[in-house]
């Protein structure tokens, strides 16, 4: 327990009685119970972006080498970011990754640099079904090797994890509750998404992921979800 001098119940119309609501439904409501879950709630959040993280660097990285590939076999030097066949949202995407990264033409684009500008939601976007003809079965897919065989199935179960932790991502980047999310579950999709990709990632991610060990210290308070 701390020992600061602060006053929690100060605290309570700082951050505001609709901010704390969830947390005092999910306990007993007491000020030291709500301040245990948010808290908790907040190293969470930290450790969801922690994992995302890693898993973004990952699927960006393994799309990339595949669409550089697509690209180099049908049109040589030009890159994929011109000639692939995005919808309006994903042009949308790369055309303010590009700005970002070239300092809106001030200076010269690099491929890497345009790639980390591009975000989870556009990788996320990349692998759903609308691109599935276009893009995932002559090349996307290669990005997940150690998926399921059947290439519909993987771009379902690929397309299914990337938007669950996409959007965990969001809240917890956010600053908002997960505490009645099965963050388990989403250890376990980003895992996968990983292993599918080479089974050192998957490794790596169990062995340097915080998540596990936040979840075992969710306060016993606090109700099970």
């Amino acid at each position: 327990m701390s020992t600061s001098a602060y006053s929690r119940d100060g605290l309570l119309p700082l951050l505001t009685a609709e901010r704390l609501g969830s947390y005092s439904r999910a306990t007993s409501g007491s000020t030291e119970d709500v301040f245990a879950l948010y808290e908790w709630n907040m190293r969470a959040c930290a450790s969801v972006v922690e994992l995302t993280s890693m898993v973004e660097v990952l699927v960006r990285n393994a799309l990339d080498r595949e669409l550089r590939a697509w690209s180099a076999a049908r049109a040589g030097g030009v890159s994929w970011f011109d000639i692939a066949p995005l919808d309006a949202r994903g042009l949308a995407d790369v055309a303010k990754a590009r700005g970002r990264a070239t300092r809106q033409g001030r200076r010269p684009e690099v491929h890497g640099r345009v790639i980390a500008e591009l975000t989870l939601g556009f990788w996320r976007y990349l692998v759903e079904s609308r691109y599935l003809t276009a893009l995932w079965v002559p090349s996307t897919h290669r990005a997940f090797p150690d998926g399921p065989g059947d290439l519909r199935d993987r771009q379902q179960q690929v397309a299914f994890a990337l938007q669950q932790l996409n959007y965990v991502r969001n809240r917890a980047a956010h600053h908002e509750p997960v505490h009645a999310r099965d963050l388990r579950r989403d250890r376990r999709l980003a895992l996968d998404l990983a292993g599918w990709i080479a089974e050192d990632a998957r490794e790596w991610i169990t062995d340097v992921s915080s998540l596990s060990n936040v979840i075992a210290q969710r306060p016993s308070t606090a109700v099970e979800r």
